[in-house]
């Protein structure tokens, strides 16, 4: 007769649900054994958070994977996982079949690639909830719309009748979510659950996984490299590095009196929302409850401090809006500008045309980074590929670097090639694998007919000097290199043309944290030396602050509102513009209990 593991559904709060003692897995490589987890111990208790957070190769996910047995064959695993007092080491393969799903559920980083894409989102969940119970078809489609109501998917019937691809990124989250929950299980590993969304739907996953934690009781294991997503959700937090956990405790310990350098150090490389170069910083949730006039719910702060705050916001206003001004009346000729611009993407078969951007005005002058932000599908990527000639517009004037692309010609394109320079959002599948990243980032200026042999190797040498990556690194192909090093290689490959214009297209999405300041440390460091102008594109307002001069923001394929840096954070005037500051996370946790409060407040106006 088998043993039930964890038959003791309502574990109490003071219950430890799952024990991990000297848990250590290594992998089999070359006939070595190489460590990718080293001596962990850790305990989540029932309704608890336990955020694990580390860069990539931290073995974070590693560890998480070694409890559920999905490890590789060229694993091996040491040490001891309790489940509720129970050993799930050395438990054949169909008992912890058993355990994953009933006992022990997983949601993973990318749901596009979890969830099987031939089969609809209502069979997947009924097939998870008759697998592990004998219930009938009926019953089990009544508890998988039930489970789709409680995942707070805005219409769960459709989504039931829908295949992945059918859904938004968030909806296939809530989705996968909804599927993990199916047999209510004692414990949740959510595997980086925010990393591909946008910053409004990720604060949306996370108050539903925050509400949901509340209503089932279940231990929450949180693995993400973004701490501000452990600030909004975790109660304990473990910081691993090289496989080995460098410090350990609650969410207020690690956040106001991080211990380890490595832990202060992830902290530092976190973007600030409102954090200006000189040090001084803006009050984003003070101005974001003036603009809003929600000033009740930025607590303990006095009636005076708020007049103050506001007082101080106006004074930086007019100073902003007066260095906009001057900048104008003095400015050369723009290097990129837009004048009612419309832009489709053509009819392909049955499918119709589809208009994309909508009446878009916007200048960029000489030497000036402007931030465009918005949401998946505003517009802000399709301006950024039309501003390098990738894409025609159909109504309106386009000038780029004094090119008039309304009507472009494959002469002006061609001119224009070497004006314009573009960094893109995933520098592993924009670099030719075949060639080494010395070619890669020669060839445009070979192209151009700018360098050819000794002139062209120093030429590459130099670029390679000005991204801070060693000359030796010439001769590696791109697999050889991190996603950072690979990141310095574009942007080379993008400024080797000196060009008038770099696009940037969510360059750091891609990267860990602290890679992810190194770059943009870079990227800053670039331009105010090469002195081009900057179209950064992205969805994080946190990182286009640490850049930006100047902020327009999409929504729907329109621009909504534009200004300085300081008019956009310190006086958002529309609604969408405030509730997509509200959506940024902070790496505080009571700073970001505020800005939640805010956000929900922002969002009853909707």
């Amino acid at each position: 007769m088998t043993q039930t593991i964890g038959t003791d559904r309502q574990a109490t709060a003071t219950e430890a649900v799952l024990e991990v003692r000297d848990l250590s897995v290594d992998f089999g490589v070359d006939k070595k054994w190489v460590p990718a987890a080293i001596g962990l111990n850790y305990t989540v208790h029932a309704g608890e958070v336990l955020a694990i957070v580390g860069e990539s190769g931290s073995g974070k996910s590693v560890s998480s994977m070694a409890i559920l047995d999905l490890l590789p064959k060229n694993a091996r695993i040491s040490g001891s996982i309790k489940l509720q007092g129970q050993e799930l080491r050395g438990l054949g393969s169909s008992k912890m079949r058993d355990i994953r799903g009933n006992d022990i559920a997983m949601i993973f980083q990318e749901p596009m690639t979890a969830l099987n894409p031939v089969y609809t989102v209502g069979f997947q969940i009924i097939e998870a909830l008759r697998l592990h119970n004998e219930i009938s078809p009926d019953e089990a489609k009544e508890r998988a719309l039930e489970l789709l109501r409680l995942v707070e998917l805005p219409d769960p019937q459709k989504a039931f009748n829908s295949y992945p691809h059918q859904l938004s990124g968030g909806q296939r989250q809530r989705a996968m979510i909804a599927q993990s929950l199916s047999c209510d299980p004692l414990l949740l590993i959510a595997d980086e659950p925010t990393t591909a969304l946008d910053v409004t739907v990720q604060a949306e996953i996370l108050d539903l996984m925050r509400n949901l934690r509340d209503k089932l009781n279940s231990a929450v294991i949180l693995i993400t490299h973004d701490m501000g997503v452990v600030a909004d959700l975790a109660d304990r937090i473990v910081v691993m590095r090289k496989g080995l956990i460098v410090e350990e405790g609650t969410a207020h310990q690690i956040f106001s009196s991080p211990q380890h350098p490595y832990t202060q150090e992830l902290l530092a490389s976190v973007p600030h929302l409102g954090v200006a170069e000189s040090g001084e910083e803006i009050d984003v949730t003070a101005a974001l409850a003036a603009a809003s006039h929600h000033e009740d719910l930025v607590s303990d702060v006095s009636a005076e401090e708020l007049a103050r705050r506001e007082a101080e916001n106006r004074r930086a206003l007019e100073a902003a809006a007066k260095a906009a001004r001057d900048s104008q009346n003095g400015g050369s000729a723009p290097i990129l500008e837009l004048r009612d611009v419309a832009i489709e993407y053509p009819k392909q078969g049955r499918v119709a045309a589809f208009r994309a951007v909508e009446g878009a005005n916007l200048v960029i002058r000489p030497g000036e980074v402007v931030g465009l932000v918005g949401e998946s599908g505003s517009g802000k990527t399709t301006i950024g590929r039309a501003a390098v000639g990738l894409l025609p517009i159909v109504e309106g004037q386009l000038t780029v670097a004094g090119t008039d692309l309304t009507q472009p010609t494959s002469k002006k394109l061609k001119s224009l090639r070497r004006r314009v320079g573009m960094v893109f959002q995933d520098p592993s599948s924009s670099l030719n694998p075949r060639l080494p990243i010395g070619e890669s980032i020669g060839e445009p200026m070979y192209l151009a007919g700018v360098a050819k042999g000794a002139a062209l190797q120093k030429k590459i040498e130099e670029l390679l000097d000005q991204v801070e990556l060693p000359r030796s690194y010439r001769n590696r192909y791109p697999h050889e290199l991190s996603g950072g090093q690979k990141q310095r290689v574009g942007i080379a490959r993008a400024i080797s043309l000196s060009p008038e214009l770099l696009v940037a297209d969510e360059p750091t999405s891609a990267l860990d944290v602290s890679v992810q300041a190194h770059v943009l440390e870079l990227l800053q460091d670039l331009q105010q030396r090469l002195q081009f102008a900057c179209l950064f594109v992205t969805h994080d307002l946190a990182v286009v602050d640490v850049l930006a001069h100047r902020i327009v923001v999409m929504q729907h394929g329109r621009i909504v509102e534009q200004g300085t840096r300081d008019q956009i954070l310190r006086n958002p005037q529309e609604a969408y513009t405030q509730r997509l500051i509200a959506a940024v996370p902070l790496p505080d946790p009571e700073k970001q209990r505020e800005r939640r409060e805010l956000r929900a407040a922002l969002l009853e106006k909707v």
